[in-house]
């Protein structure tokens, strides 16, 4: 993907759902009598979730999409993923993983085997093949803390970042993917401003994995985002599992991206302009994306919304459709609003967004 769009796409649509990891780690629970279970206190079950250690794992997943994003399909990265209507996922536990997302009749399958990522779209029988750079492997290697391979860990950071914004308690118990689970609630302290009203968490008895999380918004019954596993089988899995042969007659894509210095300093001073204000349920993400992300422009002979799941869109024009031209002492802009969060991009590359009211990021925009 070009640096320039996954910037943008990060900035307005990405992080304006609110805190990291929060559009995958929302889930719908599997019907089942509350199990009986040892009592457990709200802060033991939160620092046991954090540290856990989730190993090899099958499950299968339902997403609900309450959202009430703008409706562009899949024209933006990532705008997929929210649509979907079940995922597979499999992983080793050491980094290797696989995950099969369906959308109506087609499928869009990612292997990761450690060095490569494959990405495999039935809709048009196409694969991309990108070579991790070594470099990137080892900075991973380092931050073992910011891998995600999977909807728990997802989780299991949202309950670190939270926890001590929150009130916490658990709320009786569940049975979610025929497993015993303990139903843990959190809620924002009074001081904290936010758009969410509560996150529940179901966590299973025997792992501390997070099975099940539904986040809702203020004055609102039904939860905006949910994700469940619906199945789930902690057990090893077979090394063929995230080997990845392309079927016959797909379109092979090769990609082997390549740190070199002028992207190495755009990195770093993306970086370097990116703050994180706040600690809790009203934090900001607050940033500059480089001068000219905006004037990114479709290939000649794409339009937009074409291409491998619309990655040819012009951001922009998406802006000027999907979003609301709005202005204040921190200049003028263009802001994207959903149930759980909400993001600010300017006209001269700021951006901000959390899970907030939008009074809160125009105040982030106006801080050094």
């Amino acid at each position: 993907m070009d640096p320039k769009k996954k910037a943008i796409t990060a900035a307005v649509v990405g992080t304006a759902l609110g805190v990291g990891g929060l559009v995958f780690a929302a889930m719908p629970a599997s019907a089942g009598d509350a199990p009986v279970l040892p009592p457990v206190s709200a802060d033991d079950l939160v620092q046991s979730v954090v540290n856990a250690k989730h190993g090899a794992f099958d499950g299968t997943l339902k997403v609900t999409n309450n959202l009430g994003l703008p409706a562009a399909g899949n024209a933006l990265p990532g705008m997929g993923a929210l649509n979907a209507d079940s995922a597979h996922v499999f992983t080793d536990g050491n980094g290797k993983s696989k995950v099969s997302v369906t959308r109506g009749t087609t499928q869009e399958t990612f292997v990761r085997d450690g060095t490569t990522l494959w990405d495999y779209s039935s809709k048009n029988n196409s694969v991309t093949k990108t070579t991790i750079p070594a470099e990137a492997l080892d900075k991973a290697k380092a931050h073992q803390d910011a891998q995600v391979t999977d909807p728990s860990t997802a989780a299991s950071q949202l309950l670190a970042k939270v926890r001590e914004s929150s009130n916490i308690a658990v709320n009786g118990t569940a049975t979610v993917a025929n497993r015993s689970a303990y139903e843990l609630v959190l809620t924002p302290k009074p001081t904290e401003r936010t758009l969410l009203r509560e996150i529940r968490v179901a966590v299973d008895s025997q792992t501390r994995m997070p099975l099940r999380l539904s986040v809702l918004s203020n004055g609102t019954t039904t939860p905006a985002l949910e994700v469940a596993f619906d199945d789930i089988k902690f057990a090893d899995q077979p090394a063929d599992l995230f080997t990845f042969t392309p079927p016959p007659g797909a379109k092979v894509t090769e990609k082997q991206p390549k740190i070199d210095d002028k992207t190495r300093a755009e990195a770093e001073k993306f970086a370097d302009s990116t703050k994180v204000l706040g600690d809790g349920w009203d934090t900001v993400i607050t940033g500059k994306l480089p001068a000219d992300a905006l004037n990114f422009k479709a290939p000649q002979g794409q339009g937009q919304g074409q291409g491998h799941e619309g990655r040819n869109a012009d951001p922009k024009a998406l802006l000027e459709r999907f979003a609301k031209k709005v202005n204040g002492p921190w200049g003028s802009g263009y802001l994207i609003t959903t149930k759980v969060g909400t993001g600010v991009l300017t006209d001269d590359g700021r951006f901000a967004a959390g899970a907030v009211p939008e009074q809160v990021l125009y105040e982030a925009l106006g801080t050094k």
